[in-house]
């Protein structure tokens, strides 16, 4: 957790500056200068590129735009032409006069020798923060090589403007032999004598300080702009720089060069541009305020944004990894007196840990891997919501019990040569995937075992790094017992907790044993089109989605591919099981999966299969193809049917492959207990709301059993509750011919603390 958060600190791109700031002699802000120009906000826009380069009249006419050179739009049609747009600022700003600071003046005399660019912007900035300054000039005018470079009209109206609210001192006709008589009446000076000029015998002591404005060995004395071989636009960007660099020494006495920055690490993903024609002037000088609109509109405003585009969590939360690293900390190490933090405990619970962030990001930043660590100390400390995985903890602890769960070895007493895992809601989503898929495999080899049960997956996802470790010691212990031999794994998921976490099985998917059988799928139809959406488990196993698609390619479909498949895949939104932590966050997940493909969805992942059944979307799995079984609009289970269905697969199984195996009877499990009776109504709210009957079964009992329950006369029903797991489940019920009839339940997260009373009752 801390290499990754060291990661997010040090090589996380986010705040890099794009391509064309980053070249910017004056690295403006050109993202915010791109909003303001394409909602037509002229006036903010003049006013952030003024206050960037100092003299804006004399920058949009001479920029020779670097920019356009590392644009990334220049490898699909054009580069913005962001100098149009800087005179198009200029020229319909409303207001170009500049500010007026009624400021105090400061302590310190700051002498300038050169009046070129360099040293005018370098007054103009000193100026501006009222210090006292005086600009000697050679000879008679002030523009140094502007007057080789441009119409004087134009350099001398926007000098006169931006000085025009300052007061400052210009010696024309002034030539500064030496720096003596200067250094002993002012507390700094600026050396900008233009290109060729004198440098006082002053030479750059620092090596790479090359072409920005740097400290002298004299105390107080800075050099820049053409002296220094710079450009007239990189000179006047020294002299601003140099007024920074001057202001510290006069605070701190401190000579500092100006910062070097260095080139951007910014990267840019070609398939984020989508082509769009350059918007030119239709005069070819000055754009139009809509030609400039819909100019500045083509700038993608490069940033280093690929996890928050393509991860829903990031986009969903409009948070970078920086931000989301910050707030974990503050969660997991909270400055609260009670030590408890709850900025981010959701956001943490609601990551699907599909690993696309990693794969998308420049720097594979895996913040994945980073929530996940964050919830495994969230819940050591005991501070993660325990009912956000509560249930499907449970689910997972119902996988494994005796109900469900089953080690079996070959039938017929064969050597064992392989296990067959599917998974704990492969045959909970229909036993036919289980049973039809092992006939298969006995038919292959008869030496393959069964496995019955659940990889662990919840108590990771549920950051419950010991009970994960209980169950892979068990499955590990099951799996010595039959001689350690390969496993067939039907789950995508499955595969990837035993690559990560039991990496001593060698592991086979399903889908690939299938494809390599030489068997065509029962199923043919003649062309119709259909995707295959990888799941997100799948990302890094192209031999599996190959598989997939030959299977589906033999059955007669034609494929349509998905945006987000392969190494790319998205995940349904079961991933993490974050559904109750932020339930409208998961179905708007599974919603946007569905919309992703016209066609009707195969997929190989039982999970992915009935989130999108779900959602309404025509999905059939692999093994409905492969053995002809579901069609397109097969409706998920409930969950209480998911429990029916994978003890009752149990039993089948046991009764058809080892008759002789001795097995808990179902009714002395369930032994003498009475039946609820259920509105169709109240099912559908106990599903969605993951209440199950046997649970409110239990409630009803304890109610009768201890007399804890409450009678009311108007609505001739009783109340109770009971604790569930780490909820609190009510139910309104009363008695029945049947057992009992359930009018509601519905549960919450919290406690009863109960009193012992004097008439025995609490």
């Amino acid at each position: 957790m801390d290499e990754i958060r060291r990661m997010i600190k040090d090589r996380c791109m986010e705040k890099e500056e794009p391509f064309c700031a980053s070249v910017c002699p004056f690295h403006l802000d050109v993202r915010e200068f791109i909003a303001r120009m394409r909602r037509g906000a002229f006036n903010t826009a003049f006013r952030l590129f003024s206050n960037t380069t100092g003299f804006p009249a004399i920058v949009a006419a001479l920029c020779p735009e670097p920019c356009a050179a590392v644009c990334p739009r220049g490898t699909v049609d054009a580069p913005v032409q962001l100098n149009l747009l800087e005179k198009a600022a200029v020229a319909y700003a409303a207001n170009t006069k500049p500010n007026s600071y009624n400021l105090p003046p400061k302590k310190g005399r700051i002498a300038v020798v050169g009046a070129g660019l360099s040293g005018l912007g370098c007054a103009l900035r000193l100026a501006n923060r009222k210090y006292r300054v005086d600009v000697y000039e050679r000879s008679g005018r002030v523009g140094g090589r502007l007057w080789a470079e441009m119409d004087p009209e134009i350099f001398l109206a926007d000098i006169r403007l931006q000085f025009s609210n300052e007061e400052y001192g210009l010696f024309l006709d002034h030539a500064v032999e030496t720096l003596e008589p200067l250094r002993a009446r002012y507390d700094a000076i600026y050396v900008a004598t233009g290109s060729g000029g004198d440098a006082f015998g002053l030479t750059c002591e620092n090596d790479g300080l090359e072409g920005i404005p740097w400290a002298s060995r004299l105390p107080g004395v800075f050099l820049g702009g053409a002296l220094l071989g710079a450009s007239s636009m990189e000179a006047l960007s020294q002299g601003l720089k140099a007024s920074l660099c001057i202001e510290d020494y006069l605070k701190t006495g401190a000579m500092r060069s100006a910062e070097t920055l260095p080139p951007t690490r910014m990267r840019q993903a070609p398939e984020a541009i989508v082509r769009t024609p350059v918007v030119l002037p239709a005069d070819g000088a000055l754009s139009t305020k809509e030609e400039a609109v819909a100019e500045a509109a083509r700038c993608i405003r490069c940033r280093c944004d690929a996890c928050v585009r393509h991860c829903g969590l990031m986009r969903s939360y409009s948070k970078f990894p920086g931000r989301i690293a910050e707030e974990v900390e503050i969660t997991i190490t909270p400055g609260t007196l009670d030590g408890n933090g709850t900025v981010a405990t959701r956001l943490i619970a609601s990551c699907n840990q599909c690993g696309l962030c990693a794969e998308v990001c420049p720097e594979r930043i895996d913040m994945g891997e980073f929530l996940r660590a964050s919830h495994q100390a969230m819940r050591e400390k005991g501070a993660m919501p325990q009912a956000f995985h509560d249930f499907w903890l449970r689910d997972m602890e119902f996988a494994n019990s005796e109900r469900a769960s089953l080690p079996a070895p070959p039938p017929g007493g064969a050597s064992c040569t392989r296990i067959f895992f599917p998974g704990c809601q492969l045959g909970a989503s229909d036993p036919r995937y289980v049973t039809e898929s092992y006939r298969f495999l006995l038919g292959l080899e008869p030496g393959v075992a069964l496995r019955l049960g659940c990889c662990g997956a919840p108590a990771v996802w549920a950051g419950d790094m010991e009970l994960h470790r209980r169950v892979r010691e068990r499955i590990l212990d099951d799996w010595r017992s039959l001689g350690s031999p390969q496993m067939i794994m039907a789950c995508p998921t499955c595969l990837e907790m035993f690559a990560r976490y039991i990496p001593e099985i060698d592991c086979a998917p399903l889908v690939d044993v299938l494809a390599a059988s030489g068997h065509p799928p029962a199923e043919r139809v003649n062309g119709e089109v259909v995707s295959v959406f990888d799941p997100c488990a799948s990302r890094n196993r192209p031999e599996s989605q190959r598989a997939a698609r030959s299977l589906v390619r033999e059955a007669g479909y034609e494929l349509a591919p998905l945006p987000y498949e392969g190494k790319r895949a998205q995940c349904c939104s079961y991933g993490g099981q974050i559904d109750i932590a932020a339930p409208k966050y998961a179905r708007r997940l599974a919603e946007q999966r569905s919309k992703d493909g016209e066609a009707p969805y195969v997929v190989y992942c039982s999970n992915c299969r009935d989130v999108f059944a779900h959602a309404g979307k025509p999905t059939r799995h692999i093994l409905d193809v492969f053995f002809g079984l579901n069609g397109w609009n097969a409706a998920p289970p409930t969950f209480d049917e998911r429990r029916k269905r994978r003890e009752s697969m149990k039993t089948d199984l046991v009764q058809e492959f080892w008759p002789d195996m001795e097995l808990r009877e179902k009714e002395e499990i369930m032994e003498n207990r009475k039946s609820i009776v259920i509105s169709p109504e109240l099912r559908e709210k106990m599903n969605r709301e993951r209440l199950l009957e046997e649970d409110a079964l239990d409630v009803i009992e304890e109610c009768e059993r201890s007399g804890r329950r409450i009678w009311d006369p108007s609505a001739e029903r009783f109340f109770g509750c009971k604790e569930i797991g780490y909820m609190t489940q009510w139910v309104e019920y009363a008695s029945s011919p049947e057992g009992y009839a359930l009018f509601n339940t519905y549960a919450h997260r919290m406690k009863i603390e109960r009193e012992d009373a004097p008439h025995g009752r609490n």
